[in-house]
Order: C-alpha cells, then structure tokens, then sequence
C-alpha cells in the first residue's frame, strides 16, 4: 500500500487510492462504485475512508467498527473477531462490519505511514527509485525487503484521528471459508451430481466427477491430490486441518508449482541440441547435393519442392559459418563452400547483388533486388570472411556497400523495393551486417555506415512520445499514413535494442544503451503472459493486432534481454536474466528435439501443422550466440558446456 501510494503521488499529487481486497464479493457493483464515489469526496478532503457493511446478522467472521454517528462519520473504534454474543451487542449497539476496504488521498496515507511506522516509507521510496518496469509490471527494488511488515489496520487505521466509516448496505463477503462461499450462490466448481441433498457446495477438479447421496450442509472440495468434506457449520475449523496439515503433510498447503528450468539448465540444453541435432540436420537433410539449402523441412525430416529464396541461401551460410567460427566439429567447411558456389551460380545477378528467388529447377523467379537480401547477403559475406579473410570477399561487400552508401538519403535512409518502400526492417538488418563487417576488419567505413542506421532509427524510426519503434514511413521518414505508421512489432523492438545496445557497447555510449533498453521495454509490452511468448503484432497504443506467436520474436526477445544483461551490473541485470530465463523457456516451446522447429504459435496456444522453415535458423543461432557469450562470461563455470566442439 505504501508502494501505491508513493508511485500515485508521483502521478499525480492530488491522486486517490481505492484499496480493495482481491478475495471479496461485492454482486452489486453500481452500489459499490456509488460508495466509492462519495468516500472519494471525503479522501479529497483528507479523511480516512473505511466501507462499513451494515451487518445482516451477528458473525464471528468479521472484526467490527464502532461509528461516532450517522452516515460517514469519524470512527470511534476498532474491534477484533468477536464471539457470537459479543456479535449480537455490537449489531445492537449499531456497529458495522471491517471490510478491509478504504479509500484515501496518497500523500495523506504517505504522511500517516511516516508518522507511525520507522523506515517503511523511507525503505519503500528507496525501492521504487530502483524499480524497473517489466511490461505493465513495476519490479520494487531490493530494499523494500527491508521495509517492517505491519498491517494497515494497526499502523494507521487503529491510529490516525482521520479515520471515518461510510455505512454500506450493499451485500458483502470476505469470502474468508467455505460457508462464505456457498453463500455467494457461485461457488459449485465441476462435474457433479447431488441426489437427496441440501444447501451444499461442490468443487470438483478437472477429470474428477463427485456424487453426494442423502447429504446436507456440507463442503465437498476435491483437489488431484487431497478431499475436504466438512460441515459448512464448521467452516471456520478448517484452520484447525491446516495447522496439523503443517507438520503431517505441508506439501498439501499450496498447489503444486511446476519446476521451471533455469536459465542456465537451458543454455546447457540449448548448446546440445545445436550441436547434436540442428547444425547435423540442416547441412545434410536441409541441403542437396549441389550446395542449395532447402527451404523447408517437413516435422519428419522429408524435403519439400519449393522456389528458393536469395535470403535463406544467404543466412544458412551465414549460420555454418557461425558455427566454424565457434568450432563445431561437424562438417560446416564444405557446407559454406557449397553454399557459397550454389548461391553464386544462381542467385547472383551481373551487378553483384541477389537476385530474390529462384525456381525449384533453378530459373530466374524474381529478379528483383532488395536492400533486404543484399543486407544478409553482407552479413553471410562477414561471417564467412572471419574464417576466410580473402581479398574478394572483402572487395565483394565493399562494392555492394558502397552502392548502398551512395543511394542513402542525407538522413542515412535507403529505399525498399516491394510495397513499402520506406521501411525500417530492411536497415536493422543493414546494420548487422555493418557491424558484423566492423568486428572482421577494420575499413572505418563499416562504422560511417552503422552510425548513419544509427542516427536515423533514432531520430526517425523511434517514436519519441512512446519509446516504440515503427515499422513504415513517408518519403520524409515521417510515420506513414493509416494502420501502416502505427505497426509495432515485439520482436523488433528487442532486435532493434540488440542492435542498439551492440552498437553502443562499441562506441561507449551511455545513451545509446539507454535507448536501447527503452526500446527493450516496450518490447516487454508484447508479451502475452498467459502464454508466455512475445506476440507478432500491435498497435502503438498497446492494443493487440495479430496475437499470433512466430519462433524469431522469442529469438530477439532472449537476445535482447542476455545483452543487456551484460551491460549493466544493477537491479536492471536481475530483471534482464529473468526476461532472458522467460524467453528461452518460450522458445524451447518451438524447438523439436531432432533438430527442427514449429513456427507460428496460435492465440488458443496450439500450432500450425506446417513444415519448419530454415529462415528460422538465423535467429536460432544468434540466440544461442548472445546466450554463449553472456552466460560464458557470467556463469563461468558452465562456459565448457555452452561450446559447440
């Protein structure tokens, strides 16, 4: 509560805070909002507010209020859980029913929590100023551990001479046992048949159907691993089962959690599977005898006639070149020779750039030649040269980009060919190609060529009122008009920080990595927490468009989150292994252990049956790069197992 009150405030200093128990029932909601509204006024003013429920009979169930007078009125005490007939008293003497409910101005909860309780406002503050924010989630720092544990009612309420009660006749349930429950009139949970029976309550778990003969007033409650039966009389006893459950049997207290493997068990993991089954796959099945990568691979390993695309060419080679690189002992040499001559004799047009795809039989398909491909064409090119540093390699790319760089705008922008032609995709992937050039030799014009991306996705692709970057623009790199200018995709925004936190990490710029983790953040809005993946698409408003889940925006999303990691030592590293744990067990949801792969995850959680395409294996091994290198470093003793060789 004080965390709310501190972070409302902050919003805004005449805020109030309506404070209300999760676990309660209120079927009336217009009377509840009614009360709300006017114990409002009366936070405005600086009171207090608690909701008192006039009582429909005595209960031991509840603490009780006494009030000075009618309506709102100041309280004149606070009293525990009586007996019944202490119970009737009270009703008699007009007492209310404690709902725990109340309602308060911030700065005036603030000020009455540092007046009675020594540190708590002080240790709070202190967390809130190193929270960080996951998604809609605002993360408390490590001090507020240290903040004293005391319940409102005895810190402020008990004490405090703002105090005041506003008598509500709503009806009302703490729902504190299970005769509260069955009184709420929905309760019954699951397959169940009664016959002969009275006034009770069934909650039967899935796969388990309950049958009650000749019974009445009783709580039958099943759970896959423990039944209670008790008389709804009694429901308040039930406390006496927990406390013998305490030392008989404690693992029945609380339902069961599944073991989620961490961070570290799954890079271990992740590191086999490349090693054991996806490099061995897709240089043998994933590729035919004259050197061309297929483009698909059916879920039981059968290839699939389909056009072949300059892209998928371009990063299979780059993706066994990578894998050279970090001493796969398997047979990466011929497949980038192979691959290289395949893509060459085929793909390659007399201007030195890709032409976009070809027929099954090798025909010109498409001849076009977008800035997409030709970037993976110089991204293979580097990946391929750190292990081959000949001349033409370099003299190839350093050809292509200068014709790149000499059709760049003066904001540093390239024109697209295809229905948007003003795009930011096609220059992220320019840009890691750049900056893979930049790390393989040392021509400074790799780094004029990264730094131009660089100022134009900061000064242009990134939103500046929401941190989100957009996907399409105007000739001017304005935001382009209609649904097209306010497409966000999750998984760029975390490519897009990868990118950026790279980029700044070589240029030692501070700002460029906080860039890059606001662009980190917002990707974190795109996370369905129910399914736990990062989605394809939304709105820069935040709204859904497609809640479809493709494997390479949990790839970025692991990337992204183990960078940044690596860069700060803060709370915010906490956060950023924790994300990557969460992005690599969403992506293990995709992988298939004999080497391939599902692609498009469903809104329902299911997938599309449909064969594995090899354009994944790019983001596939970059993630598992990033995971290598930042786990290496941090996790030093693991780096043997994160190996390739």
């Amino acid at each position: 509560m004080a965390a709310a009150a501190i972070w409302t405030e902050r919003q805004n200093p005449d805020a109030v805070n309506l404070f209300v128990a999760s676990d309660h029932h209120i079927p009336d909601g217009a009377a509840f909002r009614k009360a709300v509204a006017s114990a409002s006024d009366a936070a405005l003013a600086g009171r207090i507010v608690t909701f008192g429920v006039i009582p429909s009979g005595p209960s031991s169930a509840y603490g009780y209020i006494a009030p000075r007078g009618e309506g709102l009125a100041e309280v004149r005490a606070f009293v525990e859980k009586p007996d019944l007939a202490t119970a009737e008293r009270y009703i008699a003497d007009g007492y209310l029913w404690n709902s725990g409910n109340f309602v308060v101005r911030a700065d005036i909860l603030k000020a009455e929590l540092g007046q009675v309780t020594a540190g708590l406002v002080e240790a709070v503050t202190d967390s809130m100023e190193a929270a960080v924010v996951d998604g809609g989630v605002i993360l408390l720092g490590r001090r507020f551990s240290d903040a004293p544990r005391i319940s409102i009612d005895y810190a402020v309420l008990e004490k405090t001479e703002r105090a005041s009660v506003l008598p509500v006749a709503f009806d009302w349930s703490d729902l504190g046992a299970w005769d509260a429950v069955q009184k709420s009139g929905e309760g019954d949970v699951g397959l169940h048949i009664l016959e002969d029976a009275e006034n009770c309550l069934v909650r039967a778990c899935d796969g388990v159907m309950v049958a009650a003969v000749g019974v009445s007033n009783l709580a039958i409650v099943v759970e896959q691993d423990a039944v209670l039966v008790a008389d709804l009389a009694k429901s308040q006893d039930v406390r006496k089962i927990v406390k013998r459950l305490q030392s008989l049997s404690p693992r029945h207290l609380d339902f069961p959690q599944p073991v989620q493997e961490t961070l570290d068990e799954g890079a271990v993991r992740f590191a086999a599977w490349m090693r054991q089954s996806a490099l061995p796959t897709w240089c043998t099945l994933g590729q035919n005898a004259q050197g061309g990568f297929e483009e698909l691979l059916t879920q039981d390993g059968r290839r699939l006639h389909a056009s072949r695309r300059a892209v998928v060419q371009a990063r299979q080679i780059q993706v066994y070149a990578q894998a050279g690189h970090l001493g796969w002992p398997g047979p990466w040499r011929p497949a980038v020779a192979a691959g290289l001559d395949w893509m060459n004799q085929r793909l390659m047009t007399g201007g030195g750039r890709l032409r976009t795809r070809i027929t099954t039989g090798g025909a010109p398909e498409d001849d076009t030649t977008t800035l997409y491909d030709q970037a993976f064409l110089l991204f293979a090119l580097a990946s391929v040269s750190r292990l081959d540093p000949e001349a033409a390699h370099q003299f190839q790319a350093a050809n292509l980009r200068d014709q790149l760089m000499t059709a760049m705008d003066k904001g540093g922008g390239l024109v697209e060919a295809g229905a948007h032609p003003y795009q930011a995709n096609a220059h992220m992937h320019l840009l890691e190609a750049a900056l893979a050039w930049e790390e393989a030799e040392g021509d400074p014009s790799w780094a004029e060529l990264a730094d131009r991306i660089v100022v134009l996705a900061r000064s242009r692709f990134i939103d500046p009122k929401t941190g989100m970057l957009r996907e399409f623009f105007s000739p001017d790199w304005s935001p382009a008009e209609g649904p097209d200018g306010t497409l966000v995709e999750p998984g760029h925004q975390f490519e897009w920080a990868w990118l950026l936190a790279h980029h700044a990490k070589r240029r030692a710029d501070a700002e460029g990595v906080e860039v890059a983790w606001n662009l980190f953040e917002a990707g974190l809005k795109g996370v369905d927490r129910g399914r736990g993946v990062a989605i394809d698409a939304m709105n820069l408003d935040g709204s859904i468009r497609s809640a479809r889940a493709r494997l390479w925006p949990q790839t970025e999303w692991l990337k992204a989150a183990l960078l940044l990691a690596s860069l700060t030592d803060d709370g915010r590293r906490d956060l950023c292994l924790m994300q990557a744990a969460r992005a690599q067990r969403a992506l293990w949801r995709y992988l298939i252990p004999v080497g391939l792969w599902r692609d498009q995850m469903l809104e329902s959680g299911d997938f599309i049956d449909e064969p594995a395409p090899a354009s994944s294996f790019y983001h596939i091994m970059a993630a598992f790069v990033q995971t290598r290198a930042t786990l290496g470093a941090l996790r030093p003793d693991i780096s043997w197992a994160l190996e390739l060789a």
